[in-house]
């Protein structure tokens, strides 16, 4: 026996609409799903609202490398208007230059060596002690970040990690000290300096620029070498491409020939039979 139908429909809405238990469900869902994502950005944002530096490409042991130093805003009522950058006095960094950011200033301050160290042959008695960037307008606003570009080097061939202690001042006078070291148990402190993770040595760079352009010319005759064999080939194919055509065309025109020869030695025939 068939269910009626107020009681095939008794839980549907008579708009087609999805019932009220239904709608109820979808939205405890939507609720529990708001509440996990934001779950999710909270437990994340501590974690990635201290001052870092990562490199562009590699920071190879013995060569120079780029980096950037990211300053995100922790605060919603004051900006970021300082960031001085302490760079590693156990293991001197010759060469250090900035790369100019629109609206701060930035000043590099030498220090003595206790210990010179070689550069090029030569005994480099100061280095680069520290980098100091100020805001000349508003600086880094609440929900914003900077990088900050450095060129340094020559790094270190005897550490795998250079730390950077930074100091983070604020419009409000606050200032963050992002100071401390890593952990020996890989924890992260509460407050922790930039870490510079170093790589393998490299090859020589010159040597790879050279072995690069030598490459590129190499790849370039192949290039040539290769377009004009496309070209030789493309005109032996546009040459047998015509022969072909040539070809066809005769033997068109020699079947439709026949075709009217024997048209014709038919047409007389019927003639002479007609007559007869």
């Amino acid at each position: 026996m068939h269910a009626s139908y107020d009681e095939t429909y008794a839980h549907t809405a008579p708009t087609g609409r999805p019932s009220a238990p239904a709608r109820r469900r979808g939205t405890r869902l939507a609720v529990l799903g708001a509440l996990a994502a934001s779950g999710v950005l909270v437990l994340a944002g501590p974690a990635a609202a201290h001052v870092s530096v990562a490199p562009q490409g590699a920071a190879a042991k013995g060569g120079y490398a780029t980096v950037n130093f990211k300053v995100p805003n922790e605060r919603d009522d004051a900006s970021t208007v300082k960031l001085e950058v302490n760079l590693p006095t156990d293991h001197p960094l010759a060469s250090v230059q900035p790369q100019p950011v629109p609206g701060w200033t930035v000043k590099v301050t030498q220090a003595k060596l206790d210990k010179p160290i070689e550069m090029h042959g030569e005994k480099v008695t100061e280095a680069p002690s520290k980098i100091t960037w100020t805001a000349e307008g508003k600086g880094v606003e609440p929900g914003q970040f900077q990088q900050f570009p450095l060129s340094l080097g020559p790094l270190p061939e005897d550490a795998d990690q250079l730390v950077f202690k930074a100091l983070q001042t604020y419009s409000n006078k606050e200032v963050v000290r992002w100071i401390e070291e890593p952990k020996s148990d890989g924890s992260e402190p509460d407050d922790p300096a930039p870490v510079l993770a170093l790589s393998a040595a490299a090859d020589d760079a010159h040597g790879a620029a050279g072995g690069t352009a030598s490459s590129g010319t190499d790849a370039k005759d192949k290039s040539d070498g290769a377009h004009d064999k496309t070209a030789t080939a493309s005109s032996d194919s546009d040459s047998g491409s015509s022969d072909t055509t040539a070809r066809v065309l005769a033997v068109v025109g020699i079947v439709v020939g026949a075709a009217g020869v024997a048209f014709g030695v038919l047409a007389g025939r019927r003639r002479t039979a007609t007559t007869d």
